[in-house]
């Protein structure tokens, strides 16, 4: 199982510097073991709220850009729900300062400690530093831009 943050997806739906390094990496992984979770749908959802509030996306462009992001989960995705272990875990993992994690993030990488994942894919450098902390495989994936 490979788990990505919602970091590491955005690209694929909004032009950033990492968009074709992103996608290039993604069609060489194994279909069937591509994972998120249903955390990765809220996160997704609120970052194109906060750009439609502060004016950078049109409601059109933004309403567009999730009903992408769907058919793409749907198609190339598991999904994960989060259950009462993941949020112990990541209440575990919040207990440790040195990891600087904030509570969704720790809810993503509860999520992947707990169903093995072999690759945790993030392009947040807070994250993966408390990751790599935290004794989980989590990188990049790509050289960011």
């Amino acid at each position: 199982m490979i788990y990505f943050d919602t970091s590491f997806l955005v690209p694929l739906l909004l032009p950033e510097a990492t968009s074709d390094k992103v996608a290039r990496f993604l069609r060489a992984l194994p279909a069937p073991e591509l994972t998120i979770s249903h955390w990765v749908r809220v996160e997704f959802s609120s970052l194109l709220g906060r750009e439609v509030r502060m004016g950078g996306l049109a409601p059109a462009m933004a309403a567009r850009a999730d009903a992408q992001f769907e058919a793409m989960i749907a198609k190339s995705f598991v999904i994960l729900l989060p259950d009462g272990a993941d949020f112990d875990r990541a209440k575990e993992f919040l207990g440790r300062p040195e990891t600087g994690l904030r509570a969704g993030d720790a809810l993503h990488l509860a999520i992947a400690a707990n169903h093995r994942a072999k690759a945790v894919y993030s392009l947040d450098t807070t994250l993966i530093k408390a990751g790599r902390i935290l004794g989980l495989p989590v990188s990049a994936g790509i050289r960011p831009s």
